[in-house]
């Protein structure tokens, strides 16, 4: 498998210089240069097939020769080692859990997989290190610490912006030590993303071996797709059309849906739903894609203004509108809609959401009057425990701690504070 840049101005590369690299020279994203349909037998027969072998399958042409079917299949093993249930929430509506891994939030999977195709690449080079440079606006940071921790040959430099996420999601990022390094940026995501973007195309730290671990590295963003067969292989019995709608900042989640599409699994239709950072809502209402600053709201994780995989995106579709449109819709929804409806399901259903799956669940439910006899999945990508700021005092409930997080919530946070890219250029020199 090579994999192409999408700014078409770089040489094609394998699997591991992707993942390795990261982002082309030319600053694009890696794409797959071609996607074979999976066999109509395997989705017969997915039911008996464990999440392992059904991962398996999903992924290995992306992959390709660069690693041996065994040590693909220990990394997927290790990857996977938590359950993704659909929960019922209402009458065909149905929530995702994507949150039961170590860090409690979707992130795990991308990040669990890339730190261990990168220590395979590194087996032989013992004297060589890796530098992971990546921003978030939530949760990754905290599955990268987590996914990297104690990987040889790889350190791990995490870029958040101050103020701006959660408590506990802090804590995950800056309370492991080893070779995980925090960085606060007086700043929103955008900063802290074009900084890393920067920090690629700067030959002076060519040296350090930087690559990414967001999901503009094709080893964080294809595992995505696997969360979208096992929803599938829960539902099919059920016999209904199936409607995806995805909380979504940067795209990659939902990006990687349409890629399982593409492979065959039988979709009916997708709905990314935002926060007010609402780029790509706008989109699609008037064919011009303007990105603009990100705004701070309680669904921090989508505080995104311009979402790195929507090119990708994009190419699936041939940059063709009228066919993406078929497929996809997307709206955007205020912090009040957001709160408000949180209590409702809450009230409703005795299920506890947090903001994000409360703007999936918000988009779907939108869609699904376009499908009524289909069955509707949001994806519920983190914890409710994560936004306990939020969401205890507007469903007046105490949360109990979930073990994951009660590991870190008395360690002291350590991390270095910055305003430019110059400091952390010295950061990372230092």
């Amino acid at each position: 498998m090579k994999y192409y840049s999408l700014n078409h101005n770089a040489p094609s590369v394998s699997f591991e210089e992707a993942v390795v690299k990261g982002l082309a020279p030319d600053r694009g994203l890696y794409f797959p240069e071609t996607i074979t349909p999976l066999p109509s037998s395997f989705f017969q027969n997915i039911e008996n097939l464990t999440n392992e072998e059904i991962a398996f399958e999903a992924i290995k042409q992306f992959v390709g020769n660069d690693i041996p079917e065994k040590n693909l299949k220990e990394i997927i093993k290790e990857t996977l080692c938590f359950d993704f249930p659909t929960v019922k929430v209402e009458e065909n509506t149905y929530s995702l859990e994507l949150y039961h891994g170590p860090t409690m939030a979707f992130k795990d999977v991308g990040a669990r997989f890339m730190s261990r195709c990168l220590a395979y690449f590194n087996r032989n080079n013992t004297d060589q290190k890796n530098t992971v440079l990546v921003a978030t606006s939530g949760d990754t940071g905290g599955a990268v610490a987590s996914g990297f921790l104690g990987v040889d040959g790889v350190d791990v430099v995490i870029l958040y912006p101050s103020g701006k996420v959660s408590d506990i999601q802090e804590r995950q990022l800056t309370t492991l030590g080893q070779n995980i390094k925090a960085v606060e940026v007086d700043g929103v995501f955008d900063d802290c993303q074009d900084m890393v973007k920067k920090a690629f195309l700067d030959e002076t730290l060519a040296y350090k071996n930087l690559t990414s671990a967001n999901s503009i590295n094709i080893a964080r963003w294809l595992p995505q797709m696997f969360y979208f067969f096992f929803a599938y292989k829960q539902s099919k019995s059920l016999g209904k059309q199936m409607v995806f709608s995805c909380p979504s900042g940067n795209f990659g989640n939902i990006c990687a849906g349409i890629m399982a599409k593409r492979l065959g699994l039988p979709i009916e239709h997708f709905v990314a739903a935002t926060n007010v950072n609402d780029t790509v809502p706008q989109f699609l209402e008037t064919g011009k894609y303007n990105p603009k600053p990100s705004k701070a709201t309680i669904s921090n994780a989508m505080d995104v203004g311009n979402p790195s995989n929507f090119i990708r995106i994009q190419e699936l579709y041939n940059n063709d509108l009228t066919a993406f449109k078929k497929d996809f819709s997307s709206y955007s929804y205020t912090d009040e809609i957001t709160s408000a409806t949180l209590l409702e399901i809450y009230n409703n259903s005795g299920y506890i959401a947090e903001p994000h799956g409360v703007v999936g669940y918000l988009g779907l439910k939108k869609e699904m009057t376009r499908f009524p006899n289909a069955i509707g999945i949001f994806l519920e990508t983190a914890h409710p425990i994560k936004f306990l700021d939020t969401v205890e005092p507007i469903l007046k409930i105490t949360l109990p701690i979930p073990s994951q997080i009660e590991s870190v919530l008395n360690k002291e946070k350590v991390r270095v504070k910055i305003k430019t890219y110059e400091e952390l250029k010295a950061f990372l020199n230092s």
